[in-house]
Formats: structure tokens, sequence, C-alpha cells
């Protein structure tokens, strides 16, 4: 059946209530009776927690109940290793977890009647702290004999990768020309407009219920489960709307203490509700950051432009805890390699722990930190043989079948060199005598202290779980309807974190059954009446949501053809298997699938003041299929304006484990006066040979070359190459002065 609404650019579901300001986000529930919620934080980088002494906070009138290290009956958690306390401090179940190795880690919950009175109480718990030594470099970190931030670990080296192919000194030994340089990626702030907030209550079936803005309704089921130490069909998670995520929410923040104060108070015969809003400084301060990098690179290459071998040393500051960081990690490794052949690599890489605050899942996931170095060394080997930055990615990139750096070829549907060319071309790139060379910068200016330049870059990221990692998705799909299908329910976990996901997965369901949009009746988010979707990450949703409703529909469909009604169907969905790292050589089958992007950026500096200017970007992406155009063009756009901050403007700061960037009047984000002037983003499509519909992810592809792509702008405009970023004015007038 030919589509009807899969391309078209539909109104997303949620837009009325979210401009009416009708939508339900965690922090709008209410209840005349809830109580309020604090958390202690320890606001200590590195230290035993001593004591907790709360008999002062608990005389204060209108305190319920204060929960400390000993309340939490299974004191750990992690996404990928439970190495984190609930609760810091004596009398918890698991060996050092009165350890707190960061000034996020939370020490106490205090609920109360009012949020007043919980504030006081938080003022009059009195902690005893014995301090310890604070490592927060990571090439400190990272020495035989630091001190470790795990004392029951061998190093504060947790994670390694490795990847070794071809053979490295034939690789320099073909070299015309070798370039070395080390460059370094900042911490990055989510920043997302709701902060971190929740409502816990107990349900008409008996269940701790939490309402929440996360990523993974049954992750967060299972870890809170894990640290109540109680069944998973004890707990229930819905989401309902959420206020962006980026990858922040993929770890806990208040999940866990919410669902113990409802647990706690229960014990108790209290069955009220309980509400918590963390401030903005707690938000900053209470969960984890983009992993900042440091990355070795030498590059050789022959004077025709073939590259001839890569040597990579990575490391990763992880901050106290895994969190995601080994997947992280894994994904810089992989993708450090660009997607480019390479006969000879050598890439070693480590995540460190240290008492900076933890880092995790961003937008990217490791791949804008290994894009950056790749694509700044790539641009200055092509400036050092002469040679067109895109003329020369084109004569190095990955074809269809040919094998990557860990001995597998990528998975069908190879099309850097269409989007590399597409995004080109747009730019003011043509062909002459059969090679790429740019012909004008469309952006010019006559006053003296403003240059103008123009950069480019290219990239690929993975859409879906990696490296072995258990992938699958779940949809239920219910017809209702005699001669025609009157109805159609569906039910799916997927997060929408303000991608449209809901609104991809009704368009999608209702082309499959040929209904039109308003037939549809979606309950998302909801542990209790679906099943496990996988997380709103890793570029994932469209794609796994969409093969999984897609399954789910046509079953109901032939089902509801064979006279049932109602017509119901479960599908769950599982992608091809992956493979993990081999320890010695990396050789593996990473992903099943990939996006392409390329992506250039026409700058403006002024040499008086320093201010980088963003005037113009071409962002090209292959999405297989734009389920809902509009969408993917949204996607574009919000994810350039997020990476102009990264590389500009956001300067998140801590001082040995101390954040001083705590509030968005210290730590800058993009307003409208940062915007790029014009934004051209080239929506390609060639299908994904098994997405939806074709339909690769596209969510984190445009922000991964944009940070390469400005700083190779700057060196147009001005001559001077910065290694790291972000470029602020004080950051960029130092680099000219160093060439006055």
């Amino acid at each position: 059946m030919k589509s009807h609404l899969i391309g078209q650019s539909i109104k997303r579901r949620d837009t009325y209530a979210k401009v009416t300001g009708a939508a339900n986000y965690p922090g709008d529930f209410s209840d005349p009776e809830q109580l309020a919620m604090k958390i202690l934080f320890s606001e200590r980088p590195h230290a035993i927690v001593k004591r907790v002494d709360i008999s002062e906070a608990e005389k204060l009138s209108g305190v319920v109940a204060i929960l400390s290290a000993k309340d939490v009956p299974c004191n750990e958690y992690g996404l990928m290793k439970p190495d984190q306390p609930v609760l810091c401090g004596p009398g918890s179940s698991n060996k050092y977890g009165d350890h707190a190795r960061c000034v996020s880690d939370q020490i106490a919950v205090i609920i109360a009647e009012t949020e007043a009175i919980a504030e006081k109480a938080h003022a009059l718990i009195n902690v005893e702290y014995e301090d310890l030594t604070v490592i927060t470099d990571i090439d400190e970190a990272a020495k035989d004999g630091a001190v470790k931030i795990h004392p029951d670990t061998d190093s504060n080296i947790y994670s390694e990768f490795k990847i070794k192919d071809g053979d490295i000194n034939l690789g320099i030994q073909s070299s015309d020309y070798i370039i070395e340089d080390i460059y370094e990626t900042p911490v990055q702030e989510h920043a997302y407009l709701q902060p971190e907030a929740g409502y816990g209550y107990i349900d008409e079936e008996g269940r701790i219920t939490i309402l929440v803005a996360g990523q993974w309704a049954h992750e967060d089921r299972e870890q809170i489960a894990h640290a109540l130490n109680i069944p998973e069909e004890n707990i229930r998670v819905i989401y309902p709307a959420i206020g962006g995520a980026f990858g922040g929410r993929e770890d806990m923040s208040i999940q866990i203490v919410l669902a113990l104060a409802v647990m706690k108070l229960r014990e108790r015969n209290i069955n009220r509700p309980i509400k918590i809003i963390w401030s903005r400084k707690e938000s900053i301060i209470g969960h984890h950051k983009r992993h900042p990098y440091k990355l070795k690179l030498k590059l050789g290459s022959t004077k025709d432009g073939k590259l001839t071998f890569l040597e990579a040393d990575i490391t990763a500051d992880s901050g106290p805890y895994i969190y995601t960081s080994n997947k992280v990690l894994a994904n810089a490794t992989l993708m450090i390699v660009g997607p480019y052949h390479i006969p000879n690599v050598s890439v070693e890489s480590r995540a460190v722990y240290t008492n900076n605050l933890p880092n995790g899942a961003f937008r990217g996931f490791g791949a804008p930190q290994a894009c950056f170095a790749i694509e700044m060394h790539l641009n200055k080997m092509a400036e050092k043989i002469g040679m067109d930055p895109v003329e020369f990615r084109l004569r190095n990139t990955i074809k269809e079948g040919q094998l990557t750096a860990v001995k597998s070829p990528l998975p069908k549907g190879v099309t850097i060199d269409k989007v590399i060319e597409q995004c080109a071309t747009q730019s003011g790139w043509s062909k002459k005598n059969g090679k790429f060379v740019f012909s004008s910068k469309t952006s010019t200016t006559k006053e003296k202290n403003k240059l103008t330049g123009i950069g480019f870059a290219s990239g690929y990221k993975n859409v879906g779980f990696s490296y072995g990692a258990p992938e699958s998705c779940w949809a239920y799909v219910e017809l209702h309807g005699d001669d025609k299908i009157e109805k159609l329910v569906l039910r799916h976990a997927g997060a929408d974190v303000g991608q449209g996901a809901h609104s991809a997965f009704i368009q999608i369901a209702a082309d499959v059954v040929n209904v039109s949009l308003d037939k549809v009746e979606l309950t998302a988010s909801d542990t209790a009446l679906t099943g496990n979707s996988g997380s709103a990450s890793a570029s994932r949703l469209t794609f796994m949501a969409g093969n999984a409703i897609i399954g789910a529909a046509n079953e109901a469909l032939e089902k509801w053809s064979k006279g049932e009604n109602p017509a119901k169907s479960t599908y769950v969905y599982k992608p091809p298997k992956t493979t993990p790292f081999d320890s010695e050589t990396g050789a593996c089958v990473p992903n099943f699938s990939y996006g392409y992007v390329a992506e250039t950026v026409e700058v403006e500096v002024d040499t008086e003041t320093g201010k980088v200017k963003i005037l113009n970007v071409t962002c090209a992406n292959d999405v297989g299929k734009a389920i809902n155009p509009i969408q993917v063009k949204g996607q574009i756009e919000g994810s350039v304006v997020q990476a102009a901050g990264y590389v500009l403007l956001e300067n998140f700061i801590q001082e040995n484990g101390f954040v001083k960037t705590d509030n968005l009047a210290t730590y800058l984000i993009p307003t409208i006066m940062d915007i790029p002037n014009k934004t051209v983003s080239l929506i390609i499509e060639e299908s994904d040979p098994i997405g939806p519909a074709g339909a690769r992810g596209m969510g984190e592809m445009p922000f991964i070359p944009f940070a390469p792509a400005v700083l190779s702008a700057v060196h147009d405009a001005t001559g001077v190459w910065f290694n790291s970023f972000p470029l602020t004015e004080e950051v960029v007038l130092q680099g000219l002065d160093l060439i006055k």
C-alpha cells in the first residue's frame, strides 16, 4: 500500500498543549495533601562521610522524615555498573558507601509539609566529613600510585579499548607528509528547559509510582527496584511531558530517592504524594555532563592525498562513576577513524575516574569529541599538501563493502560520498577537471577588523545500541471497526524528550493501517501499560520504534482482515546483532546502521573583540527517509544552535572538584542573538535497507562535525589553528596575539 502519511510535514500532536501551557510536566502535578522533598548534596569532591546528624532537623515542626544511607535497602546504582551509592554515609549496605566522590553525591533526603520547611531542615543537618585527596586531572589520575577514587579497584583507569589494523611502520614509510597534534574538548551542560522534577505516590494497585522525566522508563524501574530491593512489578514509572534531555536524563537523578521516600513513608502508614523540583543550580550540579576528552593524533598521507596511517591516543574524564562512560569511549574509539578508509590504524583509549562531576551521555555520545580531532587533522593535512579539503575527503571516504579498521564492513547503505558532495555543492564548491574546488564565499565584509572564513567537516554516527548490547523494541497495536477501522490503539514506552517521537509513532501506525491521524490513540511511557522500548538515545527511537510499530500494525491488520475485532498484536523488533570489540585488535561488528552528515560553517571573526559570529551553516544529513520532514529540519536547526553553544559560549568551570558555573548567569548558552544568520538543512534520502520505510536515525548527526567546521572556518579567516574550545572572546584574542 502506498504511503499516505510518511514523508508528510504534519503538525506534532503536542504542539498546542506546549504552546498554551496545558502540557503537564512532572513539576506540574500537585495535590493538597502532597509533601515536599529536598536533597542534601555532599558539596565535597572527595571525602568520607563520618556522621550525618539529623537530630536538630528532625525537631523542626513540619518535618515528616529524613532519610540517610542506612535507610536504603541496597545502597547502589548505575546504568553500566552499580558503582554509586544512592545516599552516601555511615550505615550503608555496601562497602565504601560512606565515600562521597564528587560534590553531587547525595547525602540525605528531607520530606516535609512544605518546601520552605524542607529548606530549613536542610540547613540544620550537620555532616561530619573526613576530606580525602582530590584528583581532577586525568593524567594525574591515570598514574600508577595515584589515590584511588574507588579503593576496591586497582587503578583509576577502568575501561580501555584498542584498534590494531595493518602495519603502522609501513604506513609511516609510505607517507609523504605526517602531522601530529593534541586536541582537547570541554565539558558541556545539557541545559534542558525543565529541571529535574518528580511526583511520587502509591497507585490504585499498591505500586510505588513516580512521574518523572527520563529517557528509558523500564531501565529507571529496574534501577529503582534494585536499590529498593523489591520486585520490578511493584514499581511503576510514568513519563508525562519532558522538557528536553539530550542524554542528560539517561542516568538517575531523583528517581531512586523519590521512590525510596514513598516506600519509607508507606512503611509508616503515611500514603501522601511527594513532590520535588530541583532549582537550576541543583540541576547543573546534580546530573552528569558531556565528557571532556584529550586526543593525541598522528596522521600520514601521500602527496596525492591518500591517507596512509593513523595513530590515536584517547583519554576521557568520566568523573567518579562509570555512568555510560565505557560506551561513550567505545564510540569515540571507533569514530576517531572517521568515515574513511585508512589502511594502517592504531588506536588506544581509556576512561579515567576523577573527582570532577560525573560525565555521561550527551548528544553524539563520543562522536563529537572524536570527530573534532580527526576532522581538524584532515583539514590541516589538506592544507599541508595543498589540496581542497572536500576533494581530500572524497579520495579517502570508505566505500560500500570495504573493510573498516575493526575488520568488518559498514552496514549496507554507505552514503558519505553523496552527503559530502551535496553539502559542498550547496556551499560554493564545484567540480573542475573531475576535482572538487572551492569557488567563493557567500559572506564577505568590508570592515577592517572583521575577517570571514569557511570551514568544512563531515562525520557519521551509529543508530542503536552497539558492541553486542542487547537491542529490541516492543509495540502493541489494537484495531477496532467492522467494515472499516474506526480506532487504532497504540501502546509504546518510547520517551518523547522534545524530538517529536510520539508524533512519529502515530504517523507511522496510521500510515500502515491507512487511517487518519485522529483515529490513533497513543498510550506512551508507562511501565504498567507498555513493554520495554529501550531508550530514547543513540538516534535509535524512530528506527527501532518504527520497525516495531510497523510489525505490530501489519499483524493486527491481518487479524482484522480475518474478522477479529478488536484485532490485537504485540510485536518485538530485533535488529541484526552486533559484537563487542576484540580486546587486542578491536575486531567487531559494532553497529547495524549509521547516519552520515557533512557541514560547512561560515564565520566572522572580530579581531578587536575576539567575537566569533556564525554567519551561515549548511548541514547535509542522509536520513534515509524523512518520516516528518519539518521535524527533521527542526532537529537540524536545534542541533546547530546547541553545537554553537558548545563551540563558542559554554565554558563549564570546575576547580578542585567544585563547580564555579552553577547557574545560567555564569554558564552561558545561546540566545536568539547567537544563532546563525542562516541554516540550510539538506535532507538527503538514501533509504536504509533495514530502516522503517527506509528511515535512519538522525537526532545526533548535525551536532557531530560542527566544532571542527567552526574552528576550521576561524583558521580560514585568521590563519590560526585552535586545538581546543570553547572559543570565547578571551581565547580568540590570546590566539590572535600569537601571530602578531
